[in-house]
């Protein structure tokens, strides 16, 4: 054996198939070793982000190929004025957008799409629909002499007899589809392959697609021309998912973290009808804690985890709670914190239970479309405050609502919605207030400005990214929630805790170094 070895190194070794020797690396003894490691790294890091530069750049370079192949006939000339608008705009986004606040430009945005759009579709969460109604954009598209169609997304997350009844109540002022999106698509442009025995994905059939395809095209055959459908609506609606399913394939980015969408973004879906993406309402600050936990896409380590999920809990009923998170009977939401974290094993360093662990948890599950709860409507009809008889007339002309009401019923046969009893009852905090004006928007403080001008640059190349679709899966799955999204608060707050922090340094200073169990201790 040991011959037969010796005789097959010798050959390998004729062969010249010789073992790659290993890098000693830099000795200790060596002087300048950490410089010469600091270069060595840098050296490194220019040349995976050159790597990471080419590979975006054909990646750019495959996409224009396959809108060319996709759409061969097209010429730059046939673009029309809100497509023009668009480029124009997105050319002067990175400089503006370093002077300028992003809320600011959200504002901008919305109204960019509220003016070139002749129908506006507000998605409502159909496990809260009269909390993600905002009576300011409401009246704007009033204003401006615009039709107002509401469309109950995510309904199979209520029960089916809470869906009927606020399809009643929301009908009687404007119409109203029924719809549920679908979050399973292929990406724009990629070719996946079929397995044969595959089983369908629970969110794979969209409902509500046929009815709201009749409904526009009705519309348009009233107008007699080509029309512009703008999507508006609170962050984490569903508003890009809805496009999606509309156009069979993912040209939207979307994902679970709120705030994704940052422009405006023109969608063609066919000859006639063309529709546009539009980024989230801004939240007012004056409104209750609940509508700021739900609506607002503040960063949860902003917001206070502890806090915006208690304001959650508090609006909840207790008894299903419980039932739903498998705990014990809770007498404040500290205590069902922790035994959450115990419940899904959340510990901290030494075994104690993450209490804001957990509540991210339970911030998560509400504001994302896998929970299901449900709100009761108001007993008694009353027509919104923006709103009268003449206007409500109005927006409800031109439509098929004969048609429409047939569809939804459809729909909600075909909808598999959770049972009543498995359902959490939520107690809605009414209509939220947005922003609107640029003017109504709280100035920030100088180390807010400092903290979030990183932010903003990121905002700035994310923006990039999902106007040319690319990244999307990365993009959903490498960055947390937390940097997907910017900072709601008021400076007050702000302020009002920089200013009790000083204080209890200051205090701490003053006092002597003696340890007093009852109070330091948590």
């Amino acid at each position: 054996v040991r011959e037969h070895h010796r005789k097959l190194r010798k050959e390998a070794k004729k062969r010249g198939n010789k073992k790659p020797r290993k890098d000693p690396g830099v000795p200790n003894s060596a002087p300048f070793k950490e410089a010469l490691l600091r270069e060595a790294e840098l050296r490194k890091q220019r040349l995976e982000e050159l790597k990471q530069q080419q590979k975006l750049e054909r990646q750019k370079e495959q996409e224009k190929k396959r809108k060319l192949e996709t759409n061969p006939g097209v010429k730059p000339s046939n673009v029309g004025p809100v497509e023009e608008e668009f480029a124009q705009h997105n050319s002067k986004k990175k400089t503006k957008s370093g002077k300028q606040n992003i809320k600011k430009l959200y504002c901008q945005e919305l109204k960019k799409v509220i003016e070139a759009s002749d129908v506006v579709l507000e998605v409502l969460d159909a496990r809260d629909p009269l909390g993600c109604r905002c009576p300011q954009v409401e009246a704007i598209v009033q204003s401006g002499q615009k039709k107002l169609v509401l469309v109950l997304n995510k309904s199979d997350l209520v029960p089916k007899e809470n869906l009927e009844s606020w399809l009643n109540y929301l009908k009687k002022e404007l119409p109203t589809v029924v719809f549920r999106a679908s979050t399973n698509l292929k990406d724009k442009g990629k070719i996946s392959k079929v397995k044969k025995k595959a089983a369908p994905f629970k969110n794979e059939v969209c409902f509500g697609k046929e009815s709201l395809w009749k409904l526009l095209g009705g519309l348009q055959e009233t107008y007699g021309k080509a029309i512009r459908v703008g999507v508006i609506g609170f962050p984490n609606v569903g508003k890009s998912s809805i496009i999606n399913s509309l156009k069979q394939e993912r040209i939207c980015n979307v994902g679970v973290s709120m705030g994704l969408t940052r422009s405006m973004q023109v969608v063609p879906l066919d000859k006639q009808i063309t529709i546009i993406d539009s980024p989230g309402f801004i939240v007012s600050p004056l409104n209750s804690s609940t509508a700021l936990a739900l609506r607002s896409p503040a960063s949860i380590e902003v917001v206070k985890p502890v806090e915006a999920a208690s304001a959650i809990l508090s609006q909840a009923d207790a008894r299903q709670i419980v039932l739903k998170y498998t705990v014990p009977d809770y007498k404040n939401s500290l205590e069902f914190f922790t035994m959450l974290a115990q419940r899904r094993g959340l510990h901290q360093k030494g075994g104690s239970p993450n209490v804001e662990g957990a509540a991210k948890l339970l911030w998560s599950e509400w504001t994302g479309a896998s929970l299901g709860y449900y709100c009761h409507p108001p007993t008694s009809w009353t027509p919104s405050p923006h709103f009268n008889e003449s206007i409500v007339a109005d927006m409800k002309g031109g439509f098929n609502l004969e048609e429409l009401e047939k569809n939804n019923a459809h729909c909600m046969q075909a909808i598999r919605g959770p049972r009543l009893a498995n359902s959490i009852l939520f107690h809605s905090s009414g209509l939220t207030n947005g922003i609107i004006e640029e003017k109504d928007i709280p100035e920030e403080l100088p180390k807010q400005k400092e903290r979030k001008q990183l932010e903003d640059d990121e905002v700035v190349d994310s923006d990039q990214e999902s106007i040319d679709g690319e990244n999307v899966d990365e993009k959903s799955s490498d960055m947390s929630p937390a940097e997907e999204t910017w900072e709601a608060l008021p400076e007050e707050s702000t302020a009002g805790e920089q200013s009790v922090g000083s204080f209890t340094l200051d205090k701490t200073t003053e006092e002597d170094d003696a340890y007093d169990f009852s109070t330091d201790y948590v």
